[in-house]
């Protein structure tokens, strides 16, 4: 039976159907939903380049799912402190492989089964111990969730390096052996320019996931915690079938960091991010802080959308790009291809990603949080009641909201329940619609996974036993599902959990197909200046795959800048909470 929410109700993305066993799955592209079923891989941050967080898997029903288990046969030992969510990747020589990141710079893929190091590289460069001043995340090494793109078997991610200078580095590695690709790792300082600045890693964060669209790989970067030195919001896109090809998008203005967790989202040809506070006077104009800002391929900028009290935002550290950008279609709804984000203001916001519309009032908006939203990544998905988006608050509540179809859309409450902790959630469905389940972690708090029915909030999965508490989870992170299994990172391990049944074959993810690939404007490709000399290391440790060549890392040295450089002239403000 449906249920009436005030003020209407909505619909999440496409329909989702399965006639002769093919199902749409958002409104990118039709798949195989047959029991046979074709390879499921979890290729980035939250399933999908909408970052919806959702996962199709028939093991997930809430009988199954209320009796999870963790796998206490699956070792998944790793070294080092982990923010990044696992990918889960299919097709290759030695099986299923879960892929994991740590801070210390070390890369594993583990067998989906086993958790045993099918390989793994630590050679890839010293952590830095810090950034530009002393931060949440210590050591600094790879923070944002890797990327991987299946048609060449290649993982991308951004690694710090510490050195003389400190620098990053963008990494492209064959997922089945971990070798380093020709041509790759990229310097981001010596590539990155946009209006006259030049990007410096000393300054310069990576807490978002890493994002492939039509052959480009995005990474976002914002400054460290405390807003240390003259850092922007940056995008940088690297070619990856040319990675001498570096195009790039910053905030004219110092500040506007790109923190959340999701880091880029894309429509399949549009990219989204959303900017914290810049440092202005109040008579500058808009200058890319604050906003939701849309990039063209490239990147190339294309449009941006800010509140009508931007300089208000800036002035007291609310920062509207705390949190990710959600990309959701409402069918019904006048507009119906949007754009979430959700501010420290405590506020969501929805906008028209087609037009952003610039300095104005935002399509739909409303107060949806007791506390602050920052960090984490909220999660989009369809039931019969509608098409719902949920978050997990400072608090530790854990809310969900329905987008009414109506023109223009409206927000309304649908549940909301206390759940401690600090983690992105997902969403499990069976079929696409039904059986919706979000999921969250409780970071900084029971350090359990807890599951709730997507309609109603009531709890499906309370945390189960002794054996499924986990420890070392890091704020803000969020969990991945393949083939019957959740699998979460956290310290030195991956754990999985898995549900009562034998070997389901979920859905396969979706494939993006974009209905248009817009011509991007080139910039000059810059000459990489010698700064840092790879050299041969350890080749990377593979089982039972062949030894790995000899790849490039990058000569550690223990000395990052000394002085920082002096800050512009800003306008008083109050004390900021600390950031994420």
């Amino acid at each position: 039976m449906r249920r009436t929410v005030l003020e209407g109700s909505g619909f999440h993305h496409a329909s989702y159907e399965a006639p002769n066993f093919f199902c749409i799955t958002h409104h990118y592209s039709f798949v195989d939903c047959s029991p046979s079923g074709k390879q499921v891989n979890v290729t980035q941050e939250h399933n999908n380049l909408s970052r919806d967080g959702l996962y199709i898997d028939s093991a997930f029903t809430p009988s199954n799912a209320a009796n999870l288990t963790r796998d206490l046969n699956f070792d998944g030992t790793i070294s080092g402190h982990v923010y990044a969510q696992p990918l889960y990747i299919e097709g290759g020589p030695n099986g299923p492989m879960v892929i994991a990141v740590t801070e210390s710079n070390n890369i594993y893929a583990l067998h989906a089964d086993t958790g045993l190091p099918i390989w793994s590289r630590t050679d890839i460069g010293t952590p830095a111990p810090q950034g530009a001043c002393p931060g949440n995340i210590i050591p600094v090494g790879i923070t944002g969730t890797p990327v991987v793109d299946l048609g060449s078997r290649s993982l991308f991610f951004d690694a710090v390096i510490n050195g003389n200078p400190v620098k990053h580095f963008i990494f492209s590695l064959n997922v089945d052996t971990g070798v380093t690709h020709a041509g790759w790792p990229v310097d981001v300082d010596a590539t990155a320019h946009y209006n006259g600045i030049t990007f410096d890693s000393f300054v310069q964060e990576e807490r978002g996931a890493l994002a492939l669209v039509n052959g480009i790989v995005y990474v976002s970067y914002s400054g460290y915690v405390g807003d240390c030195d003259n850092y922007h919001g940056w995008v940088v896109g690297v070619e990856i079938n040319n990675p001498s090809n570096v195009m790039a998008w910053a905030t004219d203005a110092v500040g506007g960091g790109i923190w959340g967790h999701g880091g880029v989202a894309s429509d399949g040809t549009n990219m989204f991010v959303v900017t914290g506070n810049t440092f202005t006077t109040d008579q500058q104009p808009w200058s890319g802080g604050e906003a939701i800002v849309r990039l063209q391929a490239g990147p190339t900028f294309s449009q941006f959308w800010a509140p009508l009290n931007w300089h208000n935002l800036d002035d007291t550290d609310t920062d509207l790009g705390g949190c990710s950008a959600t990309i959701i279609d409402v069918p019904g709804a006048n507009p119906s291809q949007l754009v979430l984000a959700l501010g420290k203001d405590h506020n969501a916001y929805l906008l028209d990603r087609n037009n952003l519309g610039g300095v104005t009032t935002p399509v739909a908006t409303m107060n949806v949080s007791s506390s602050t939203l920052r960090g984490t990544s909220s999660v989009a998905y369809q039931t019969g009641e509608g098409t719902h988006f949920a978050f997990h608050n400072e608090s530790g509540e854990l809310r969900s909201y329905i987008i009414n179809a109506t023109s223009p859309p409206t927000i309304a409450l649908a549940w909301n329940v206390n759940d401690g902790g600090r983690s992105s959630p997902w969403v499990t469905t069976i079929d696409g619609t039904n059986n919706a389940i979000v999921w969250v972690a409780g970071i900084e708090d029971d350090q359990r996974l807890h599951g709730y029915n997507g309609d109603t909030g009531a709890t499906i999965f309370a945390g189960g036993g002794p054996n499924e508490q986990m420890t070392g989870t890091r704020q803000w992170n969020t969990g991945m599902v393949a083939r019957g299994r959740i699998y979460f990172g956290a310290d030195n391990k991956v754990y999985a959990f898995k549900v009562p049944t034998g070997t389901p074959t979920p859905t396969p993810t979706a494939t993006v197909t974009p209905t248009s690939t817009p011509t991007a404007t080139p910039i000059p490709t810059v000459t990489p200046t010698p700064t840092a000399t790879p050299i041969s290391t350890a080749t990377p440790t593979s089982t039972p795959t062949p030894t790995a060549s000899p790849s490039p890392s990058i000569t550690p040295t223990a000395t990052p800048r000394v002085t920082p450089r002096p800050h512009p002239t800003r306008r008083p403000r109050p004390t900021p909470p600390p950031r994420p």
